[in-house]
């Protein structure tokens, strides 16, 4: 792959970091020998802007394409070049559980968010959870990040999710003809984006409770701006859960 070279650091005129820059087909062929390394990556985005746009602009999104190559290969299919809510923010969605903290999103349980050393996504999956009239969106969700013995709660799942052309789909198209407000505090903790409750805008199927193996009536989650899902439920003991998937 070869690279626009840019030798001008972009953080500012004065910047000692002008000079002694590598070029980016140098710094390409390093984090490729590492395999992208995302600890690496956020460490060099921290040296000077010059390196964190590099970082967003090729690192992270090879980063991406590496860890879900099919994922990425079917997010881009529609001809767009970029991803909603950059390459940097996907790549933590792909290796980070979100957890909740006290008087967070979901106040029934607090768990500190963490990463994850390998999640699937599915695209199959991503079905259950979007109503029958968007039907036609495509919304990648994860396994659940099970903790368990969160108290009184029981186990608990945390899920994550990212939608396809999220600005053109049916479920924004749907949340906005519903009015549905957007939480008046809380981010995205991947983009920084406002967020949707699907709960308030009654936008949670009962085949996403099935699916994630969940009490029918705990299941919530919420959607961002740029299409990037979170969401938490309650897990079924695990003979209650094999029987949902029978009955789903």
């Amino acid at each position: 792959m070869i690279l626009a070279k840019q030798y001008r650091c972009i953080h500012s005129s004065s910047c000692q970091c002008t000079k002694g820059h590598l070029s980016e087909d140098v710094i390409f062929l390093v984090f490729q020998q590492m395999n992208w390394n995302p600890k690496a990556i956020a460490t060099l985005s921290l040296v000077c802007k010059w390196f964190d746009d590099l970082a967003k602009r090729v690192l992270w999104k090879e980063f991406c394409r590496t860890r879900a190559p099919k994922m990425m290969l079917d997010l881009q299919s529609s001809g767009s070049h970029s991803i909603d809510g950059n390459w940097r923010a996907l790549a933590k969605l792909l290796i980070y559980c979100s957890g909740c903290s006290e008087d967070g999103l979901f106040n029934n349980v607090q768990v500190p968010g963490h990463f994850v050393y390998r999640t699937r996504f599915s695209r199959t999956s991503g079905k259950s959870f979007l109503m029958p009239q968007c039907k036609n969106d495509v919304l990648y969700v994860s396994d659940p990040c099970e903790h368990l013995d969160q108290g009184d709660e029981g186990d608990v799942g945390f899920f994550r999710g990212v939608f396809k052309s999220f600005s053109m789909s049916m479920a924004k198209r749907m949340l906005i003809q519903k009015g549905a407000q957007l939480h008046p505090s809380e981010l995205c903790p991947y983009c920084k984006a406002k967020l949707w409750s699907m709960r308030e805008a009654k936008m949670i199927p009962q085949s996403a409770s099935c699916r994630l193996g969940a009490y029918s009536d705990s299941t919530d989650f919420y959607v961002c701006l740029n299409g990037h899902m979170l969401g938490n439920c309650i897990l079924l003991p695990l003979s209650d859960s094999e029987e949902a998937f029978e009955l789903e």
